[in-house]
Formats: structure tokens, C-alpha cells, sequence
């Protein structure tokens, strides 16, 4: 199945199902290894995961009714980093479930957490990779970052921004370590 394929088929359907409380609500996708997320190793490939990712971002958009109010403002999703932890392989035809939430934000960026969890096999329920993405949503005719105040208020939500976990700190100080060095 064409990639682009799989984006359609998930972007369609996301208005069919639930909607995500803003700004904690958890998108859960059924997704399978298809042929072409294989790699020379017959796993799927380590930026396959990273696409799949877009979808979760993407679902958790608009089932939190972010999307339409992006797309009128001209407002698009950028990443600025990620930091993926592969612990179990995903074989051809296995089924998992992609887990995206939200778990911090400050000023203009957020922090999202992916989590990919076996559902079928010997190791069904167990997590497969986990993945902390930083990015925000860019309004480029004014080269900015939408603060995140604006952003809530777009969705009538007020709420507080959660103190970053030991892994969230972690993973912001090295991407300050990283953007210092570069």
C-alpha cells in the first residue's frame, strides 16, 4: 500500500471517530506492518516509524479540532527534534497500536509522546518503541511560532502546562545541547 495511501486513509476516518478532550486527550491508531515498511532486515524501517508518527500528530490534530482552525489561520506542524527508543522489531503483517499525546508545552513548542505497542503475537501488549517529538505549529506570512496561548484559546481551552517529566527534561537539555553546537 502507497504511504500516501495510508496518510488518506487515516485523515479521512478521523472525523468518524471520537473526539480528543484538548489538550490531554490520547490518540490510539490499529495500524500493520505492510511490505513496503520493510527494510533490508524484514522489520520495519527506522524512518517508517517516524512517518507513521506524522499520523498520530495528524489524528491527534484534528480529533482535538486543531486541524480546521490551522488550515484557516494558515497555521502548519513543524518538528524541531525527536528522540526515538526502539525496543522490539515489527515484523510484516504485525498488528500495533500508536499511542500520541501531548505531554508539555512552554511559549511556543510542545513535547509529544509516541508510543507504538504490539497487539498481535507473542509479545502483543508490549512496547515496541516510544518516541518524544518538540515541535510547534508555524505561521509562516508572519514567520513565527504561534505562541501556545493562542493556540488553546483557538480550541477554547484553558490549561495549565504539565511540569516536564525526567524524560521530557532530559530529552529539551539535549536539544538545547544540540542546537548550542550547531
Amino acid at each position: 500500500m502507497n504511504l500516501w495511501l495510508r496518510i488518506l486513509i487515516y485523515l479521512l476516518g478521523a472525523p468518524f471517530r471520537a473526539r480528543l478532550e484538548p489538550p490531554f486527550g490520547v490518540s490510539r491508531l490499529a495500524m500493520f506492518v505492510w511490505p513496503n515498511d520493510l527494510d533490508v532486515n524484514l522489520h520495519m524501517n527506522n524512518g517508517r516509524y517516524l512517518t507513521v508518527m506524522d499520523i498520530g500528530r495528524f489524528d491527534l490534530m484534528m480529533r482535538m479540532g486543531l486541524m480546521g482552525e490551522a488550515r484557516k489561520r494558515k497555521w502548519m506542524p513543524v518538528l524541531s527534534a525527536a528522540k526515538v527508543r526502539f525496543r522490539r522489531e515489527l515484523r510484516l503483517f504485525q498488528i500495533y497500536t500508536l499511542e500520541t499525546r501531548i505531554v508539555w508545552w512552554k511559549t511556543t513548542q510542545f513535547v509529544m509522546e509516541h508510543r507504538i505497542v504490539i497487539a498481535s503475537g507473542p509479545h502483543a501488549g508490549q512496547l515496541a518503541t516510544v518516541a518524544l517529538m518538540l515541535g510547534g505549529l508555524y505561521e509562516r506570512a508572519n514567520r513565527r511560532f504561534v505562541p501556545v496561548e493562542e493556540l488553546m484559546h483557538a480550541m477554547s481551552v484553558k490549561a495549565d502546562a504539565p511540569e516536564a517529566s525526567p524524560e521530557v527534561a532530559a530529552f529539551l537539555a539535549a536539544e538545547q545541547a544540540i542546537k548550542r553546537a550547531a
